[in-house]
């Protein structure tokens, strides 16, 4: 049992004289990515993963939130776009028929209407007189 301490200390005194323990960051040894970086290799190991894989399933849920966010905002600015001409389809529908039944209720549109339907009518000549409570 001693021999595997002192094994293990001999382990760790190696990796200090290389450099390596001395540039670690939030678990990662930074001397160790750099170089395999620029040999080429990749960080993205199975290993990174196993370390990582609470931080890996938290960004990929956010990642699925933020589309499923962004989809249905999409969806309801459609709808409230269409929703927007309906309504301005409705408002002009609603001026033309006001237009057209206040040019049916005039005077003289009355008049021809009554002429035309051979109704003996006639508007008075005289305006109405109102009885008053003195």
């Amino acid at each position: 049992m001693a021999k595997s301490n002192d094994n293990k200390k001999n382990n760790n005194k190696k990796k200090r004289d290389k450099g390596g323990s001395d540039n670690v960051a939030y678990g990662v040894n930074t001397t160790e990515l750099a170089g395999k970086m620029i040999q080429g290799r990749s960080f993205l190991t199975f290993g990174f993963f196993k370390r990582n894989m609470v931080y890996v399933i938290a960004i990929t849920v956010m990642l699925l939130m933020y589309i499923s966010n962004k989809y249905t905002c999409q969806n309801s600015l459609s709808q409230v776009m269409k929703l927007t001409e309906e309504l301005n389809n409705a408002k002009t529908d609603c001026v033309n028929a006001s237009a057209q039944y206040n040019s049916m209720i005039r005077e003289s549109q009355m008049t021809a209407y009554i002429d035309s339907m051979h109704i003996d009518l006639t508007s008075p000549d005289q305006p109405p007189f109102y009885l008053t409570d003195k």
